[in-house]
């Protein structure tokens, strides 16, 4: 009788840190996958929607830091991110000129390049503008979502 190996693990299983596709989500021919939450589901999450909503800038550098932490060193943020930082002040300073969603679109994109999410940088730039509570919002439960996975281990 031959034995055959298992096969290997393949992009939507456990990646260094946390699984990075917790839903299962189904990869497209490039090998991208959906955000794992709508972008109107927002409301799903009142908190950091309301958040979102009066302060943009302190959900921005939240997410801005739990990706970076999450990059860095491989395990979550032990504060759920830094509140107020520089990037907040300059988030801040942005958004009372009009501007704050030019960063947006650059967290926005690095959690789309760290989960394989399909889009780019004119769907970065049109969720950021349009509607920034559910963009700040999809972004943070996108990262809520392996920081709990890494949570079991």
């Amino acid at each position: 009788m031959a034995y055959q190996m298992q096969p290997g693990p393949t992009p939507q299983m456990m990646v260094a840190g946390g699984n990075r596709n917790v839903k299962n989500l189904p990869f497209n021919a490039a090998g991208e996958r959906e955000w794992s939450n709508g972008f109107c589901s927002c409301c799903d999450d009142c908190g950091t929607c309301f958040l979102s909503a009066f302060c943009p800038c302190i959900v921005y550098s939240q997410n801005k830091s739990r990706v970076e932490h999450l990059e860095r060193q491989g395990y979550p943020h032990p504060d759920g991110g830094a509140s107020c930082t520089g990037d907040c002040c300059v988030h801040c300073l942005l958004a009372g000129f009009g501007f704050g969603w030019v960063l947006q679109m650059g967290a926005r994109s690095a959690i789309r390049l760290r989960y394989r999410i399909a889009g780019g940088a004119f769907g970065d730039c049109c969720a950021a503008c349009c509607c920034t509570p559910c963009e700040l919002t999809q972004g943070s439960r996108e990262l809520e979502l392996e920081e709990r996975s890494m949570a079991k281990y």
